[in-house]
């Protein structure tokens, strides 16, 4: 997904749906990876994580970081770049499915938003390579919208439900008209991370479920 469209309104158009709860999604466990120094982030946009995960860094005394900072828009970048600055950070402008990445090289993979875009193939895909990209002890945060779980539950809850697919109709659509994303659901990415060896370690709701954050752990599994 292109968003030079939008890039430019991308923050205040966040504002106006959700206030600051995405970036909230966003930052929620930046405590727990402030010892990160080969970081791969993708997709995030504009650069406010990448700004915060930067001055942390420095804030901790980690001198030597090195941070990938792919996106498919070049709006994008640019605000990253303008945000984040250009110290200890790489900025590409590439498709996060065919770029060349470095193998076991990253200790930690940022996901903000980006595998909603995804079907369920391509996520395979696309995790598939970052998870070769990672270190065999690395950690992946994930923040993302969410499908409701279908079956028996409580009118409170399916209320809940109904209002989140309404939510997520109308993003889709959305981005559909604006930059012209052709993917209509959350792909289930649960499973495939654990498939390569990730474990989530934390987890937290917001928006009755309809955004979540997630820390996810991956141990090196010791040979027999």
């Amino acid at each position: 997904m292109n968003c030079d469209p939008i890039a430019r309104w991308y923050r205040w158009l966040e504002y106006a749906g959700f206030g600051g709860e995405l970036e909230r999604r966003r930052y929620r466990f930046l405590p727990e990876i402030a010892d990160a120094r080969r970081v791969l982030i993708l997709g995030e946009g504009d650069g406010r994580f990448l700004a915060k995960l930067v001055e942390q860094a420095r804030k901790v005394g980690i001198e030597d970081y090195e941070f990938d900072y792919v996106d498919l828009s070049g709006r994008m970048l640019q605000l990253a770049r303008e945000r984040a600055g250009t110290e200890g950070v790489t900025y590409h402008q590439a498709d996060a499915l065919t770029i060349p990445l470095p193998r076991a090289r990253y200790d930690l993979i940022v996901t903000h938003f980006l595998l909603d875009c995804f079907e369920q193939a391509d996520a395979e895909r696309l995790i598939a390579r970052l998870a070769d990209a990672a270190r065999p002890e690395s950690r992946w945060v994930v923040s993302e919208f969410r499908e409701q779980s279908q079956g028996l539950r409580g009118f409170r809850v399916a209320l809940r439900g109904i209002w989140a697919w309404v939510w997520l109709r109308g993003l889709y659509f959305f981005f559909r008209i604006t930059t012209g994303l052709v993917t209509q659901r959350v792909a289930d990415y649960h499973p495939i991370l654990e498939r390569y060896g990730f474990r989530l370690a934390q987890s937290e709701d917001a928006r009755f479920g309809l955004l979540g954050s997630e820390l996810w752990a991956r141990k090196e599994i010791p040979a027999p």
